[in-house]
């Protein structure tokens, strides 16, 4: 329960990192006005309704749904494994690869924060760090230079003087590199089922059986194939190793 505390915590202050405008004249001061309490009210409202959405944003969770439907549409289960168990172990996986990086964030940004040892805007750059140095080591530089060239044609700036891209070229160079491989692994992982279908369409067709649909057959061998070479295990442990 600690490490759900605290990744929720941490995905409240990521948030407001993401927008330095937003944590300056949000979380500033606000000279006891009433005006001032209520935009920091809505405010951390709007945090705590995102924050699921920032976890996924910056983390490998999209990696590893996609896989897990490409696998049930690969089997041909329809509705099974749930769409609630798919995301829930997709989840927990993501708790249990983001660890280091969320203890990271916890230690460096929040606690000190809430210990009142360092202000706001020292928090947000601390607490954002370990994240963005996990995204720069699973983004391809191609989807880097992607949105930096995009983001240079409209005459903005994504890169400080120390040479760091900006977070806001960072994340969504970030995402479409984690779908890529999710669907590099899926393929990979639709291919067996795809030769049972072929095995089991020729021989159906083969014994004259033309009313009788090739995926009725080939959905228990399928299954039973899946089951026998252990494949959760086996997917399971790759999709982990494959996260940097």
């Amino acid at each position: 329960m600690r490490i759900f505390i605290r990744s929720f915590l941490t995905a409240c202050v990521l948030m407001i990192a993401l927008s330095p405008a937003f944590a300056q004249n949000v979380l500033g001061p606000v000279g006891g006005q009433t005006s001032g309490q209520i935009i920091q009210l809505f405010g951390l409202l709007s945090v705590l309704a995102i924050a699921p959405g920032i976890l996924v944003m910056v983390t490998c969770f999209p990696r590893f749904i996609i896989v897990f439907s490409i696998l049930r549409s690969g089997i041909g289960l329809q509705s099974t494994p749930a769409n609630i168990i798919l995301i829930s172990l997709s989840l927990f996986m993501t708790f249990y690869v983001m660890s280091p990086v969320l203890d990271n964030a916890w230690k460096s940004g929040i606690q000190p924060l809430m210990a009142e040892q360092i202000d706001e805007e020292t928090a947000f750059q601390r607490t954002l760090e370990p994240f963005r140095g996990f995204m720069e080591k699973n983004v391809r530089d191609k989807d880097i230079d992607l949105f930096t060239d995009l983001a240079e044609e409209r005459g903005q700036v994504v890169r400080n003087d120390a040479g760091v891209v900006d977070i806001r070229v960072l994340i969504p160079a970030f995402m479409i590199s984690e779908i890529r491989r999710g669907f590099e692994i899926g393929f990979l992982v639709v291919l067996p089922f795809l030769v049972i279908d072929l095995i089991v369409a020729t021989i159906v067709m083969a014994m004259g059986m033309m009313m009788l649909p090739p995926s009725v057959v080939s959905l228990p061998f399928k299954i039973l194939f899946f089951v026998m070479i252990d494949g959760w295990n086996i997917l399971v442990g790759n999709l982990v190793r494959s996260v940097i």
